[in-house]
């Protein structure tokens, strides 16, 4: 009996190291919606001005990675680090495999061309570094992603993808 509580006390401690030694990774969010890709650096000199600027060439996809599902945006939220947020306010059903693009600037809402629009003319993502989320209706994490000019766009053209 003794020899078998030593042996237990071993594989226990053992188990006990082994968790401790290893960091802990957070697990992704459960999501069907996730930040395909973004454009943060729009093509060009940057300028915000509402009738000649570029913020209509920054953009963020978001696609319904769901093999089933549709999914309604309205209610989720897309964030960056300083606290600049978008709210999709209306109905705008994803199909499976279907994506919309997010985009600065001031335009028409398409179902058909998949793009909604901020209608705003500040540029929301930093061209050097920032951090998206996006944030199910519930307040829930539907997908995060931080970035540095650096190190995740190696061809320098200002478009990330995270998910393909």
């Amino acid at each position: 009996m003794r020899i078998r509580t030593i042996a237990i006390t071993a594989v226990a401690a053992g188990a006990l190291a082994a968790l401790t030694a290893a960091p802990a990774q957070a697990a992704e969010p459960s999501s069907a919606l996730k930040v395909r890709g973004v454009q943060y650096d729009a093509p060009g000199r940057d300028s915000n001005n509402c009738t000649t600027g570029n913020t209509d060439d920054e953009y963020l996809t978001i696609k319904n990675y769901s093999s089933s599902a549709t999914v309604n945006l309205k209610g989720y939220v897309v964030k960056d680090k300083a606290g600049n947020k978008f709210t999709f306010t209306r109905n705008h059903y994803l199909q499976p495999g279907d994506y919309v693009k997010l985009r600065g600037g001031h335009g028409t809402d398409s179902d058909a061309r998949n793009v909604v629009y901020r209608n705003n003319c500040n540029f929301m993502w930093n061209n050097d570094k920032d951090t998206i989320y996006l944030k199910k209706p519930s307040g829930a994490a539907a997908d995060t992603h931080a970035y540095t000019k650096g190190s995740n766009d190696r061809d320098g053209n200002g478009y990330i993808t995270f998910h393909s």
